[in-house]
């Protein structure tokens, strides 16, 4: 009976070593692309198109930006990254192609603590660096229409935008309904009340305007379609969801010429396109 309890209380405290490491060390997970070695000197390449900028916060912290201007009368794509990504690959895409030939403009940014910014990373803090990419597109470009995008964690930082920021609309790429369900379902054992960062998207897309178009990839091992599904539901009639085969990343900007017809801010001669399908 004595060697049972001695063995109960060493797993007792073993759990609770572990709960409070992960509780501590939690935004390492979250955040991984901001706990990574940084890049060096020379490592960084600026995409075609685009400017390296810095954009500051109302907290006063700098993140690295790159910006491409938008043609008279055309809007402003946002674009926000994934939890382990950089901006590089989102300001190519978006300063090029279908998005170049409209006449689009451009802005990815690194988020606070992020190869290039400075900071640490955590839910507030990535919503105002959202804030801050905003405020710096109506500054350079005054008066375009703000379309925002994200993928992945970058979705519920677009998300938390658009509740607070008037824009153009959304394009949503494997976006999750909640931080919190998305760890419940990949780790069910784990206390939800140990989270310090939930990300309700749940609870802001309603506050979001215009028009919302969410694709997932069918084969998504990280962030289940279901997500996307259901964040669209939430949306209601204003929603397009769009499964298309992939993964979590494969799925990228296979409807961005869709996209792009539909959130074209339109001018006066133009017919207004209808939702992708």
């Amino acid at each position: 009976m004595i060697l049972l309890r001695v063995i109960l209380l060493l797993a007792l405290g073993l759990s609770a070593s572990v709960l409070g490491a992960l509780y501590l060390f939690q935004r390492h997970l979250i955040y991984p692309g901001a706990f990574r070695a940084g890049l060096g000197e020379g490592e960084r390449r600026v995409p075609a198109g685009t400017e390296a900028v810095t954009v500051t916060t109302a907290d006063g912290r700098r993140l690295y930006g790159l910006w491409r201007a938008p043609e008279p009368g055309r809007g402003v794509v946002l674009t926000f990254h994934g939890n382990g990504s950089l901006p590089e690959p989102h300001a190519a895409r978006f300063s090029s192609g279908v998005w170049r030939d409209a006449g689009w403009g451009s802005l990815a940014i690194a988020y606070g603590g992020y190869p290039g910014s400075t900071g640490s990373p955590s839910e507030a803090g990535l919503i105002e660096d959202g804030m801050a990419a905003d405020r710096f597109v109506s500054h350079r470009a005054p008066g375009a229409p703000i379309l925002l995008h994200g993928h992945s964690m970058g979705a519920a930082v677009a998300v938390a935008v658009a509740a607070r920021a008037p824009h153009l609309g959304l394009y949503l790429e494997a976006p999750f309904v909640s931080l919190a369900r998305l760890v419940g379902e990949h780790s069910p054992l784990l206390p939800g009340l140990l989270l310090r960062d939930t990300w309700r998207s749940d609870r802001r897309i309603g506050e979001a305007a215009g028009r919302i178009l969410i694709v997932h990839g069918t084969n998504d091992p990280v962030i289940p379609v279901a997500h996307g599904r259901d964040l669209a539901a939430m949306a209601g009639p204003r929603a397009q969801f769009v499964a298309v085969p992939g993964d979590h990343v494969s799925l990228l900007g296979q409807r961005d010429a869709e996209a792009e017809a539909t959130f074209r801010p339109v001018r006066s001669a133009e017919p207004i396109p209808a939702m992708p399908r």
